[in-house]
């Protein structure tokens, strides 16, 4: 005899958990207690979100990356049923603008296909010496500073802001101004002003920028944005937003890799030394797959709503259904990745879905693989001595972003 598929609206009150907080202080680098209770409801399981609603959280590794090249899950912000990541009266102002993050195929596609050009792995391999030295040059400038020093402000968020910065031609002396509205853009705390007029600051500044370089191009991605607003392939209000999708892209996450995952490894420093020590590029490659899938920092989940009805693990997502798609808790299922929660840069964690999966899986990913890449290493053989200041819990983690990671991290040498 089957048994009847369950949907959301079947399930009874009991037996559906409340989506929990993502991380706690009692575990920082992995997800919560709470968080990791939902595997043990299933690979598909209902919980309770804002104001009663009862998206699906999808928490297996094979249904997340089937669910995510699945066509008939909308990413539309604004589609009815959509499971904000934040409380709605706090919504989170401006998404619907980041350009093709937000839109389904064929449009998506479209306009994502004008910006994948600049990351394949060949252009960003050409960009690794000057990676290279862009890491130098900060930790020279880091080593001639005084002590302790802050690894966010000298290191972890000036070279991808940086990076990003030259790509799109943007003035990096202008570094203050994004960053700040970036991280207001980011957070789950900020109130639906704060977030819009961050936006609005961001998209007005890109704008300004896309005008001058109608008038004056250069060889950046702006610039060829420009190309396409000639020829009537792009408006002028779409090129700004593409530019603010990537200028927050492109050092946002990355710098909070790099802060996040230099304070992880201080705490395993026989793994640190791996890195340090390796003259052997794939086993810097390896060690940062595994950071990755460890840490996990798309905070969360990826959020969508069913276009149709959805089978999937004995159960029925139901048209118009909100899915929260848990990164976090796939990267650690076991069937996977045997003993998930035990750190191990020599594993395999190819498999990870740090990036997502389908589709609109990080365009950017080419170029924050090199830098990690270049950053970790780097780093620790510069400063073979560096450590963190103070114990593991004075240090602010970023539990009120919508991209986990860290507030500041002091460390000395």
């Amino acid at each position: 005899m089957t048994s009847t598929p369950t949907t959301t609206s079947e399930a009874s009150a009991h037996e559906v958990p409340d989506f929990p907080a993502p991380r706690s202080s009692e575990c920082p680098f992995a997800p919560s207690p709470g968080m990791r209770a939902l595997s043990g409801y299933g690979p598909l399981t209902p919980v309770r979100s804002w104001g009663g609603s009862t998206p699906w959280a999808v928490t297996g590794h094979a249904e997340q990356k089937a669910l995510l090249s699945d066509p008939r899950l909308s990413v539309e912000f604004s589609r009815p049923g959509f499971p904000s990541p934040v409380d709605p009266s706090h919504a989170h102002a401006g998404s619907a603008d980041l350009s093709f993050v937000g839109m389904d195929d064929p449009e998506h596609a479209r306009l994502r296909r004008m910006v994948s050009g600049a990351f394949t792995i060949k252009r960003v391999e050409a960009m690794r010496p000057r990676v290279q030295k862009m890491a130098d040059d900060f930790i020279d400038a880091m080593l001639a500073g005084p002590k302790p020093a802050d690894l966010v402000q000298a290191l972890a968020l000036p070279i991808p802001s940086l990076v990003i910065s030259e790509m799109l031609g943007v003035p990096y002396e202008d570094h203050e101004f994004f960053q700040t509205n970036s991280k207001a853009i980011v957070s789950a705390v900020a109130s639906p002003q704060e977030r819009q007029d961050a936006h609005t600051n961001l998209a007005s500044y890109l704008d300004e920028l896309v005008g001058r370089k109608l008038v004056e191009p250069g060889d950046d991605l702006l610039s060829g944005f420009c190309a396409r607003i000639e020829n009537g392939e792009l408006t002028r209000r779409q090129a700004a937003t593409m530019g603010v999708l990537l200028l927050l892209g492109g050092h946002e996450t990355t710098a909070n890799m790099i802060s996040l995952g230099t304070l992880l490894l201080l705490q395993h420093p026989e793994q640190l030394a791996s890195i340090r020590d390796t003259d052997d590029p794939a086993v810097v490659r390896d060690a940062v797959e595994e950071l990755l899938r460890y840490l996990s920092i798309v905070h969360l989940g990826r959020r969508r709503t069913a276009l149709e009805d959805i089978e999937i693990a004995g159960r029925t997502i139901r048209a118009g259904d909100g899915v929260i798609l848990l990164g976090e808790l796939a990267n650690r299922d076991p069937s996977v990745f045997p003993e998930p929660d035990r750190l191990d840069i020599t594993r395999n964690a190819r498999q990870h879905q740090a990036f997502g999966a389908g589709s609109h899986h990080c365009v950017g990913q080419p170029l924050a693989r090199m830098e990690l890449q270049v950053l970790y290493p780097t780093l620790f053989r510069r400063i073979p001595t560096l450590r963190a200041v103070g114990e593991l819990d004075a240090i602010p983690f970023k539990y009120d972003a919508l991209i986990y990671g860290l507030h500041a991290l002091p460390v000395t040498w």
